[in-house]
């Protein structure tokens, strides 16, 4: 029974564990409540002891049955060769003996990389890797980390054929070499474009949508110059990870100081033409990689790959048939290319199936008897009826809690710890956006029917919710709670052996017509999503949602009617 072991030891803290051809994969924020699960300071590491310890114990092994011990490397180092050494031994000093002893480093951006295409099915497929940085360049490259890097994949080999080089700035103490950085140009301007408290990459994604690329464009393409090969040139300081000098624009000046000064149609003028440069830029990468690797398929991950409005236009405009994001392509996901590494190119395992769900995480547990929050009344033991009462209440437009099974793993909820609603009015798009404290114009996205996307949309969207779609104009007001300002939505396609969702969205289609729902993460604001059913009771009383379905388990807020009042399947909207 071969097990192998992947850990990412910086922020967004991770462990993944292959035995038998099962992955177990969690993040150490769903246990520490601290999201991202930044170290106390920077350059810290630290191991993902509660994650790894549920890992473990999930697959009924010891620590002394794993067969390999892999994890992305981050020193940022320029010497090549013993940085490895030091490197590994600092982290290996954070485990356990045995798995210590077994640990070896690959490099960040092949842990990204493989973390999507181990999981895509493909054969041979182009890989691309962008985000703030990676591990250390060494001497070939000067100083400098892995920014931007382009692979040609293929089961027995892994050919890096495309990587960003330095560019010479001059300093105070003579010309230095620094490598760009998309991943530091987007969040750099982010942080001149949305106030503090809100995340800034997500909100001005979102804000992007509402503003004309066209007043800023020009000036934001001056900062980004695309040459041959595939070449990216940020200008110096906007591809470091520079937050203080001001960004002069049309005689304006922006700086993460100020922003709350700035107009909203101007803070969103300048969020298009960034989302717009950005994107042409990937755009730009991955075209060259076509031409370079002349594959079907381009695999896309790295922080950079979260962006899902890139990823739409990627999809389309890339030069490729097919579009594979990384079920968890920020940095938590390398753990899983690490141990997908150690699995099929180290021990020579046949490939994981294609999964078209990441619940690699713990059963939320049972509710305890004295766990039920005031204000609230349970129908327990619902088993089968679970999923037609609460489809019932989703179809009252009540908005409701939902826990079910295995956690996800990554960013994005995906029908095991979601927050669930009727996707079918504006106003429910509002409330919530309220109950979460997010900035009002920022989206929700659907889940939907696999089987029934492309009659909604104009593309079958993505199963792990990683790139928006165009609404089809005839059906966007049917779905308004789930239609961004610019017609799009961030479609996450759900498959019939989904387990947390498909017979839920398939009692609600009866109900209401609609084969969707609105999917948000259930989460507090500034905190990661939700592990256990306890969690899950105290954050539904503070959000004050209408329901809470964990296990076969059914919380009703008082204020909402019981159970005969609710609408039966035969009662359609139109």
């Amino acid at each position: 029974m071969p097990a192998v072991l992947g850990l990412n030891f910086h922020h967004d803290t991770a462990a993944a564990l292959i035995v038998d051809g099962r992955l177990y994969a969690a993040e150490e924020e769903r246990w520490s409540g601290v999201k991202h699960n930044h170290p106390t300071r920077k350059g810290t590491l630290a191991a993902p002891v509660r994650a790894l310890q549920w890992c473990l114990e999930a697959a009924g092994i010891e620590p002394q049955d794993v067969d390999a011990v892999w994890a992305a490397s981050m020193r940022p180092n320029p010497a090549a060769g013993w940085w490895l050494t030091e490197e590994r031994d600092e982290l290996a000093a954070l485990l356990p003996a045995p798995l210590g002893g077994h640990l070896r480093l690959l490099s960040h951006h092949t842990a990204h990389v493989l973390s999507g295409y181990l999981l895509s099915g493909h054969d041979h497929a182009a890989g691309l890797v962008i985000d703030a940085g990676g591990s250390s360049l060494g001497s070939d490259f000067g100083p400098g980390r892995e920014r931007i890097t382009g692979y040609d994949l293929r089961p027995d080999r892994i050919d890096r054929v495309h990587q960003s080089m330095p560019t010479v700035v001059p300093g105070p103490v003579g010309p230095r070499r620094v490598h760009s950085s998309l991943g530091h140009f987007y969040r750099n301007l982010a942080r001149r474009v949305i106030p503090p408290g809100d995340e800034p990459e997500g909100s001005m994604m979102a804000l992007a949508a509402f503003g004309d690329p066209q007043r800023y464009g020009p000036q934001i393409r001056e900062l980004v110059r695309l040459g041959d090969d595939g070449e990216v040139r940020i200008g110096h300081p906007w591809g470091s990870a520079d937050n203080s000098t001001p960004l002069l624009l049309r005689g304006r000046v922006w700086t993460a100081d100020n922003v709350v000064e700035q107009a909203d149609s101007e803070r969103a003028d300048l969020a298009a033409a960034v989302q717009d440069v950005f994107s042409e830029s990937v755009i730009h990468i991955a075209r060259h990689l076509q031409r370079l690797t002349r594959a079907s398929a381009l695999v896309f991950s790295g922080g950079c790959a979260l962006n899902s409005h890139l990823n739409g236009r990627l999809a389309d405009d890339s030069g490729f048939d097919t579009l594979f994001v990384a079920p968890a392509p920020h940095d938590a996901g390398t753990a899983v290319g690490a141990a997908l590494y150690a699995w099929h190119y180290q021990l020579g395992q046949e490939r994981l199936q294609v999964p078209t769900d990441a619940a690699w995480g713990p059963n939320p547990g049972t509710l305890k008897a004295g766990a039920m929050p005031s204000g609230y009344r349970a129908l327990t033991g619902l088993g089968a009826d679970l999923a037609p009462a609460a489809a019932a209440l989703l179809a009252q437009h009540r908005i409701v809690g939902w826990v079910q099974g295995p956690l996800e793993f990554g960013p994005r909820a995906l029908g095991h710890r979601s927050i669930l609603a009727h996707p079918g009015h504006a106003a429910t798009r509002d409330r919530l956006n309220a109950i979460k404290q997010r900035a009002a114009y920022r989206p929700f996205a659907p889940a939907v029917l696999a089987e029934h996307a492309t009659e909604w949309f104009m593309s079958a969207g993505d199963p792990f919710m990683n790139r928006v779609a165009h609404v089809r104009r005839c059906r966007a007001d049917r779905i308004a709670a789930v239609t961004h300002h610019d017609g799009t939505a961030r479609v996450q396609s759900v498959a019939t052996d989904h387990q947390g969702l498909h017979e839920l969205l398939q009692r609600f289609h009866e109900h209401t017509g609609l084969p969707m729902l609105l999917n948000t993460s259930f989460n507090l604001k500034g905190t990661p999503i939700l592990r256990s059913a306890e969690q899950a009771v105290q954050a539904a009383a503070g959000l004050g949602l209408d329901a809470l379905a964990v296990g076969d388990t059914l919380l009703i807020a008082d204020h909402v009617p019981g159970p005969r009042a609710l609408p039966q399947p035969s009662l359609r909207e139109g």
